[in-house]
């Protein structure tokens, strides 16, 4: 059995005032596996990043990392104009010591860490000339320059185009089945989950969440109540053969279909 890399015991969370978001959640997160985390707005899954993180306080139950955390978040916007690979070197500042420079190992690492995801031309480019896409990958190499082997994505493809999207997720799983990383992203595409994801922890209302395989937990019957709209699973021919994905039926998709 892989390595347990991150350890979630008994663990409660709620806002003062509000209903819990969730309680007695466990769970564990092996090396070389993806978890995905789903719900609608508001039902804790930044919450629950932020718990894992340790940049929030806990509540109930206990988090234990036994290897090094990185983060990817949903935005980031840097207080000054940084270059790419300022960024990536980020994620080397733990390894560098007080009043120190980075040295030309730490050099070394973050350009092979934007290598690695075929970014490294853009090293001198300013952060926030990239797109949506490029940033995320920065994003991604500065992770992987910290040397981590949990990396925690907070909605990674929510802004990006379809290709981009297609080349976060790819990169999810490359870091998963090649490294051996553990990784943990949020999303609201069940699509997403389906094509990258090990496992699926659904965040609902009250509390409730249920956590299981994908192909237990991304299911019509779980995700049709916890987005309020249907949600099929449904195959299509690809190249030969047949591939299962997960299609939200819209109201309006109804009403037309009606006139």
């Amino acid at each position: 059995m892989a390595e347990t890399l991150l350890q979630v015991t008994n663990l409660g969370f709620g806002w003062p005032g509000q209903p819990r978001l969730f309680q007695q959640l466990n769970l564990q997160l092996r090396r070389g596996e993806v978890l995905a985390v789903l719900g609608p707005n508001g039902c804790g899954k930044s919450t629950l990043m932020q718990l894992l993180l340790g940049t929030l306080p806990l509540q109930q139950g206990s988090v234990t990392a036994h290897r090094g955390l990185g983060f990817v978040p949903q935005y980031f916007t840097p207080p000054f104009a940084y270059k790419a690979l300022d960024i990536v070197l980020m994620g080397r500042a733990r390894h560098v010591g007080l009043f120190h420079s980075p040295s030309v190992q730490d050099q070394q690492l973050a350009k092979q860490a934007l290598e690695s995801l075929d970014m490294l031309a853009f090293a001198d480019r300013e952060f926030g000339s990239l797109s949506g896409g490029q940033r995320q990958l920065v994003l991604i190499a500065r992770a992987l320059a910290m040397a981590c082997e949990v990396l925690i994505l907070d909605e990674p493809t929510s802004a990006l185009d379809l290709h981009h999207q297609d080349r976060v997720l790819t990169m999810i799983d490359q870091l998963a089945r090649e490294r051996q990383m553990a990784v943990i992203f949020s999303t609201h595409q069940p699509n997403h989950a389906h094509a990258v994801a090990d496992r699926a922890l659904l965040l609902g209302a009250e509390g409730r969440h249920q956590l299981g395989s994908c192909q237990q937990v991304l299911t019509a019957d779980n995700l049709s109540p916890l987005f309020h709209l249907p949600i099929e699973r449904v195959s299509i021919p690809f190249a030969g053969s047949q591939l299962e994905t997960l299609v939200p039926i819209f109201h309006s998709q109804r009403e037309r279909n009606r006139e």
